[in-house]
């Protein structure tokens, strides 16, 4: 890659405000409980932390109100975190969050930037890497298993799952690319509750009412009989949404999860998910439409379907102590529907003849997956070390048709396009992590190859003849390496820094099916190194932060511009995160030396803050300003938790200026905004728990997205109200 060149630091209004914050930040703390997760092998403490007895947990039941330690250990099971910067984002942490508000769950997560939308689907950026349009430019995996409708050639997570049934979601920056594989953006991991263990029945019951017709169902039934434990779940949730019309979604899913224990030492896990979800597109909205009416609608008959059944298999084994071996295997069907009506602009109503028709794409994913990964635990030189090792293997196959609708609502129509396309994809990698007394290092290989396969056959819109076809083979060989290094400092501190080596492949619609009005050019697979350098620990029982800076380095970055899809030049984003919880209660208690917190609780006062700079060299926008990269974004608010009988959250978001592509069209302009939300939920007794929110509390007027067709408005002051049974 070329060397770095770090962009003039610009001074704001925004920046100062933001400056302020950090100040403010610096001077803060958090508090958690930790405990251990691995489910065969006793998990490696992390640096700058105590070693304990150790706690097998097999998995949490989602009654448990667990909170789990912030940084995961060093080493846990077949993975090694050591020297990289990950979080553990523990939803235990806050009252239950409904209808999978990302902005409550990411609340104490700086960096992650939540592109709120009309429909349920979800989409996060990071660090102003690209478009957070379902998690593209991250890896998104579910229990280590990708989630992405193809992470290669289509990556877009339209499916995740249900927060009701997650246990806690691990989120890893640098690094990330070596441990799952590419992204820029780091991986993202959604951990899955799992039976308990202590009763052979057990049932849970949860129902939410709100706004807009809101209803959302979850219900589960897990135990643990004799070796074998089991999972199962049935998830609604469906609203009429707030727009005028069109706005209406509903999904519905499933999930059944097997565990059999062979022994202490083995066993196998077995999953199946059942998930389909349909939402209506109310379309987009111009700046004059939407500081006038934000509920108003532009598309009518625009609609989206999504399907996805899948299975999976786990086998878990500890050969002996320290060396453990993890074999999973994965495969089903996905498919993605959508209509859409011609003849709009952006946030404009289609006229004209071309709002008689629509366009109607089906693309379905058939892929299988296998991954083994095997870590072992050595000595040499008076000290322990760690090697985690494995490959994997991937296959999609994705047909994909496009027609044309002969009326503004057609549900069918001329086939214009079909393509059959495939991806053939294969890894190896390598960590190791040295260990030499407090300090410790941990070097990374991976070894990408991916073979895409696609060919497409035109047809005519107006006639359905047969106007040529192409096919097109790329072969990307990719090697990665990255270094991880944590120096513990005692008192549960410790700094860490790594410097990783990641990137992003030519996707399908980037090289033979653009987007609608837009053209396709061939385009190099974008490249980034991350650096980062970071300062982190839990000092105290009531006190934890975590600190760092970073730069990321992105050549060949993809965009839009004057209606093609091109590389941009490369991006040079740079900056600081921060984050901070401080129980006032312990504080209090420690400095007075009394014991209020087992009569009062905890009182968590929380906060975090990233700052970023960015800005592209070379390419059409030379010196301008990356999509999605706000100078400034700032989480804070208070947390009250009793015991495990009451939990009240007043949470705040505030997100700078920033800008929805990567051109200086003011129309993609997103103004900085400010919302607080107000969750709780309270414990009556050992069966029954109320709870209730105010979602954008002083009903700001914002939007944090911007598409091809217009703005995309967020949802103004909401609320909700249920409960839940649980024996």
């Amino acid at each position: 890659m070329k060397p770095i060149l770090l962009p003039h630091l610009q001074r704001s209004a925004g920046r100062v405000a933001a400056l302020a914050a950090v100040l403010f930040l610096a001077l803060a703390s958090h508090s958690r409980s930790q405990t251990v997760s691995d489910p065969v092998s006793k998990p490696k403490p992390a640096t700058g932390s105590t070693e304990l007895d150790a706690v097998i947990i097999y998995g949490e039941a989602d009654s448990d109100n667990i909170v789990q330690n912030i940084f995961p250990p060093d080493v846990e099971g077949t993975r090694i975190f050591a020297g990289k910067r990950a979080t553990v984002i523990d939803l235990d942490a806050l009252p239950k969050v409904q209808a999978n508000n990302y902005r409550q769950a990411l609340a104490q997560t700086p960096g992650l930037l939540v592109s709120e939308e009309s429909s349920p689907l979800v989409s996060i950026g990071y660090r102003g890497l690209g478009d957070p349009h379902r998690f593209q430019f991250m890896q998104v995996l579910k229990d280590g298993i990708p989630i992405h409708a193809d992470p290669f050639g289509y990556p877009e997570a339209y499916y995740t799952p249900p927060l009701d049934v997650v246990d806690r979601m691990e989120f890893i920056r640098g690094g990330g690319g070596l441990m799952y594989g590419s992204q820029p953006g780091g991986a993202f991991n959604y951990i899955t509750y799992m039976p308990r263990r202590d009763k052979a029945f057990g049932f849970r019951t949860q129902n939410i009412f709100g706004t807009d017709d809101l209803f959302s169902s979850y219900t589960a039934v897990d135990g643990t009989v004799g070796n074998l434990g089991y999972y199962g779940y049935f998830n609604h949730r469906s609203s009429e949404g707030f727009r005028n019309f069109n706005s209406d979604y509903r999904l519905d899913g499933g999930n059944v999860k097997l565990v059999y224990h062979f022994d202490d030492d083995t066993r196998l896990i077995f999953g199946v998910d059942l998930y389909e979800e349909e939402h209506g597109e109310p379309g987009g909205l111009t700046a004059a439409a939407f500081a006038a009416t934000p509920e108003m609608t532009t598309r009518r008959n625009d609609r989206f379907k999504l399907r996805r059944y899948m299975a999976n298999a786990e086998l878990q084994h500890q050969i002996q102590p320290g060396t453990e071996l993890s074999v999973k295997a994965w495969g089903g069907y996905y498919q993605r529907w959508s209509k859409r009506q011609n003849g709009g602009g952006f946030g404009t109503v289609p006229v004209g003849a071309a709002a008689n028709t629509n366009n109607i794409e089906n693309q379905e994913f058939y892929s299988f997956g296998v991954e083994p990964r095997i870590r072992h635990d050595w000595e040499a030189w008076g000290n322990e070390h760690t090697l985690a090792a494995g490959m994997q293997f991937y296959y999609n196959f994705s047909p994909r048709v496009d027609k044309r609708g002969t009326r503004a609502d057609a549900e069918d129509g001329i086939i214009t396009a079909d393509s059959r396309r495939e991806v053939f994809y294969g890894a190896l990698f390598l960590e190791n992590k040295f260990t030499f007394g407090r300090f410790s290092i941990t070097p990374g290989f991976r070894m990408e190859l991916i073979n895409q396969n696609v060919h497409t056959r035109n047809f005519a819109a107006g006639t359905g003849a047969f106007t040529g076809e192409s096919s097109k083979s790329v072969f990307e060989p990719q090697p990665l390496f990255g270094l991880g290094m944590a120096y513990d400092l005692g008192h549960e501190t410790s700094l860490y820094a790594n410097v990783s080596q990641s990137y992003r492949t030519t996707v399908f619609a980037e090289s033979v099916i653009a987007q609608p009005g837009l053209v396709a050019t061939d385009v190099d697979p974008s490249m980034s190194w991350t650096y980062e350098l970071g300062y982190r620990g839990k000092p105290a029982t009531w006190f934890t932060f975590d600190t760092s800076v970073f730069l990321i380095d992105m050549d060949n970055r993809f965009g839009v511009t004057g209606g093609r899809l091109t590389s941009v030049g490369r991006s040079i984003n740079y900056g600081w995160d921060g984050s901070f919880e401080l129980d006032l209660i312990g504080l209090a208690d420690k400095l007075r030396g009394a014991e209020e917190a087992n009569r009062a609780g905890s009182l968590s006062l929380y906060g975090n803050v990233s700052l970023l700079e960015a800005e592209l060299h070379g390419g059409p926008n030379d010196g301008g300003e990356p999509q999605y990269a706000p100078e400034y974004m700032v989480r804070g608010g208070l947390i009250y938790k009793f015991r495990d009988k009451v939990k009240v959250g007043f949470l705040g978001t505030f997100v700078g200026d920033h800008r929805a592509q990567d051109n200086n069209d003011p129309r993609f302009n997103i103004p900085a905004y400010m919302t607080w939300d107000l969750t709780a939920e309270a414990k009556l007794n050992e069966h029954f728990t109320v709870m209730a929110g105010l979602n954008n509390v002083f009903n700001e007027s914002y939007f944090a997205r911007v598409r091809a067709d217009g703005i995309d408005p967020a949802y103004g002051r909401n609320f909700y109200v249920g409960g839940s049974v649980s024996f």
